[in-house]
């Protein structure tokens, strides 16, 4: 059993044709007719709308026709694992390269040249067809962008959805010439390649994508910290300093990284004010100010909470009690001495004046 033959079955027993569910799925009648004749593969259930359109107007359980196309498809690819890939038609490698950034155009078609259908070829192409295929499936509900494309392409509205809906199931190995033409041509302004580290941009229609500019990069990272430093853990417990501090700032604190030695709770501190302070940051003159952050006991017109969290429990006493002591250390050391110095000069002058003066 497989989806032709349900949807042949139902369209018979409800006394239906196929222009009624063409209508119903918002396709050409010669698609359905392509499907039921098996001169189509049926489209990949997640890549899609018609399954649900097709069921609701059949009367059948919600997601049987999915279901069995998803069991279709896969047993019909299993039987073209074995198929060697097939070189790119030469309208659609022209196609790309008329879309690449000048400067990187003589380059890229020597390397696309070199092999038949090698490496960078396959990843430019397969990365432009995710981006359109990204934007094609995410307007295919919106009538207003499927009437725009329809009316540039001088096709009708269902004849664009059929296009789509055949889009959505090509891949890299398959990208015919008239996917080009419908969706690459008009949707990709340009592109560029960084040959060394393999990052890509690519530029949009912005009449036809609102995100119109993407970038993809492809470079080492390091691995995340994986456990949290203790110094980090005891500040968050500590809420009279931390629990103003936002989501983005805390993982902002997470990130920070540190070899051999592990900071203090004292640190995320001053970290924070330090993240908080306007004149630590230049603002760009593109972006709009930035809304300073006050802390729930920071009054109107101050500046930083500094002097609440300096009198509150914790991280600010422990500095507090510090200072002290070394200032009395200080003082007991050096400032004692002279002190006391001072003070003795000051008394034999006094008794000097009054023995004077009972003289």
């Amino acid at each position: 059993m497989d989806v032709s033959l349900v949807i042949k079955k139902r369209l018979e027993e409800l006394g239906l044709e196929q222009r009624d569910l063409a209508a119903a799925a918002q396709v050409t009648e010669s698609y359905i007719s392509q499907l039921l004749t098996r001169k189509k593969l049926p489209p990949e259930p997640s890549r899609t709308d018609i399954y649900a359109k097709m069921g609701k107007f059949l009367k059948l359980p919600g997601g049987s026709l999915a279901k069995l196309a998803g069991h279709q498809r896969r047993e019909a690819l299993k039987r073209h694992l074995d198929d060697p890939p097939k070189p790119l038609y030469r309208e659609v490698r022209e196609l790309i390269l008329r879309k690449c950034a000048p400067a990187k155009k003589e380059q890229v078609r020597a390397i696309f040249e070199t092999q038949p259908f090698g490496e960078l070829e396959r990843l430019v192409t397969q990365k432009l067809l995710d981006v359109v295929k990204r934007v094609a499936k995410d307007e295919l509900e919106s009538e207003t962008w499927l009437h725009l494309v329809a009316r540039l392409s001088g096709r009708s509205f269902e004849a664009l959805r059929v296009s789509i809906l055949e889009f959505l199931e090509t891949d890299v190995f398959n990208v015919s010439v008239e996917n080009c033409v419908s969706f690459l041509d008009p949707l990709i302004e340009s592109w560029d390649i960084d040959l060394a580290a393999f990052g890509m941009e690519i530029i949009l229609n912005r009449r036809l994508a609102p995100a119109y500019a993407k970038k993809f990069e492809f470079v080492e990272r390091e691995s995340a910290q994986t456990e949290e430093e203790p110094g980090l853990k005891e500040f968050l417990r500590l809420q009279s300093v931390s629990g103003d501090a936002t989501g983005e700032e805390i993982e902002f604190l997470k990130k920070l990284k540190f070899s051999g030695s592990h900071p203090t709770p004292l640190y995320y501190y001053r970290e924070l004010q330090n993240l908080r302070d306007p004149l630590h940051f230049r603002a760009s003159n593109t972006q709009a100010p930035r809304k300073k952050t006050r802390s729930r006991s920071q009054a109107n017109g101050a500046i930083a909470p500094v002097h609440k969290y300096l009198e509150a429990d914790g991280i600010e006493k422990q500095l507090q009690l510090g200072g002290r002591k070394k200032a009395v250390q200080r003082w007991a050391g050096n400032g004692g001495g002279r002190a006391k110095k001072q003070k003795e000069s000051s008394q034999g002058v006094l008794a000097h004046k009054t023995g004077r003066l009972d003289d």
